[in-house]
């Protein structure tokens, strides 16, 4: 009986820590979410410059984030009703959010160090496109030049090097409104390396994010079948 009891406490005590764990992994979902939602809203207009750009990272996070709300909201259900099946298959399902969440990660940092590939090109490319009525490339460079503080690819002489030469928007003005043809009045600086260095600090924190809360599964993978386990063991120990 006393053995019973000895397994019965540990049943308690890995409910109440599996309990913890799926109110941390509910909350880490909601990071994730937020994660993909800034890289879809505030870095994708940027990113999508890069010709080494694939959107599907953000979606996966979005996704993953969404996925992990859901699965940790049932895994309460899961862990009071003590099934040792359904607590098989929450592992499982971590184990598969723990593969989701690693190989996003990767690929986020590995698009750190392939963003500036092509950039410098593909910029002088889009800002050709520039004066086009139905080009997207306006609203791009209007947007970058205001919120980085340039003007160009590597300065605002880039706009008047075109072939055929284009004048300087009014997005590089440092004000609302200015005088395009007095240097004095516009930004100087080339976007180039300020946008290189916005996306390089901003993917890293974004990978380094996912990156460290990828592991984090591998925890309740650990406690739902050990869970399981006792579960078990507890039957066991009733029928004998």
């Amino acid at each position: 009986m006393g053995k019973h009891l000895q397994t019965v406490a540990a049943m308690a005590c890995m409910k109440t820590l599996l309990m913890v764990f799926n109110f941390i992994f509910w909350a880490s979902g909601i990071v994730i979410l937020a994660i993909g939602i800034y890289m879809r809203v505030s870095l994708y207009q940027y990113m999508v410059l890069s010709p080494e750009f694939s959107g599907t990272a953000s979606y996966v996070l979005i996704g993953t984030g969404a996925f992990i709300i859901l699965i940790g909201s049932l895994a309460c259900c899961c862990t009071v009703k003590g099934q040792p099946v359904l607590l098989y298959v929450y592992g499982a399902f971590l184990a598969v959010v723990f593969v989701l969440e690693l190989g996003t990660g990767v690929s986020i940092y590995a698009f750190r160090d392939h963003f500036p590939q092509g950039l410098d090109q593909a910029l002088n490319k889009s800002m050709s496109n520039y004066y086009f009525s139905n080009s997207t490339d306006a609203g791009i460079w209007d947007s970058m030049q205001k919120n980085l503080y340039c003007c160009g690819n590597h300065g605002y002489n880039d706009w008047l090097n075109l072939n055929p030469p284009m004048p300087v928007p009014n997005s590089c003005c440092k004000e609302d409104s200015c005088d395009v043809s007095d240097e004095t009045q516009i930004f100087k600086e080339g976007c180039y390396d300020k946008l290189v260095q916005l996306m390089k600090s901003n993917i890293a924190i974004v990978a380094g994010a996912a990156i460290g809360i990828t592991f984090f599964p591998l925890v309740g993978v650990l406690l739902s079948c050990c869970l399981a386990s006792v579960i078990n063991k507890a039957k066991y120990e009733q029928m004998a």
